[in-house]
């Protein structure tokens, strides 16, 4: 156990041509390096998206995002995860072909979809727990519980904003990706007792979490 370091302060936000050339020298690697909790772009609030790239640049950007969450593989990415701090994050999920864990997550397929600034709110009072992982904190995953329902605002990459419900698997995954605009990691709201290291999580891979609340005691 070591002292307590200093919290990391606020950074400055980056001007328009800070940014522009930090996005491109990221882009420079053909799938950028997906950075580490301890990284403290994780951990600040991202900068709104507000023009700071050309259509070509975003149009990139969004590509090299879906291409590293495929490759991970993953269902969400955030800018930050890939060092950039934009409030730009990426989702796409194929779903589950097994019946009970779709009906028991309400997983449906989610298309590609783009978030630029995104916000969210719950809409209605169910919440759901399951275990969750984030590429950016790999090796494990811990249960949080989130609203069923949401409604999300955000603008797409053609510039509409757009105001749009998300339920079940796919609420949850806009929820998780729009945290890390905020500075927060899943760890942050997870319920700690629950925590599995993917070596051991094999005991507790069932549609719900009935059977890691009854053996881990949370």
């Amino acid at each position: 156990m070591t002292a307590d370091a200093p919290r990391p302060t606020a950074a400055a936000p980056l001007s328009r041509e800070a940014i522009a050339a930090h996005v491109e020298s990221v882009l420079a690697a053909d799938l950028p390096r997906i950075v580490a909790a301890g990284h403290p772009v994780l951990r600040r609030p991202a900068q709104d998206y507000d023009g700071q790239l050309d259509d070509d640049t975003l149009a990139r950007l969004i590509d090299t995002m879906r291409r590293v969450m495929h490759a991970a593989p993953g269902v969400g990415l955030a800018a930050p995860q890939i060092g950039i701090p934009l409030r730009i994050a990426v989702l796409e999920d194929a779903g589950t072909v097994d019946p009970a864990v779709a009906a028991a997550r309400s997983r449906p397929a989610l298309p590609f979809t783009v978030l630029l600034n995104p916000r969210y709110t719950a809409a209605g009072g169910s919440v759901d727990a399951f275990y969750e992982g984030c590429l950016s904190v790999p090796g494990y995953q811990a249960v949080v519980e989130r609203p069923h329902r949401i409604e999300a605002t955000y603008t797409q990459p053609d510039g509409r904003t757009v105001t749009a419900g998300f339920e079940g698997w796919p609420a949850r995954i806009v929820q998780h990706e729009t945290d890390h605009l905020d500075g927060t990691l899943y760890l942050d709201r997870a319920i700690l007792h629950s925590l599995s290291a993917d070596a051991e999580h094999h005991r507790w891979a069932q549609p719900t979490i009935d059977e890691a609340r009854r053996g881990l005691g949370f």
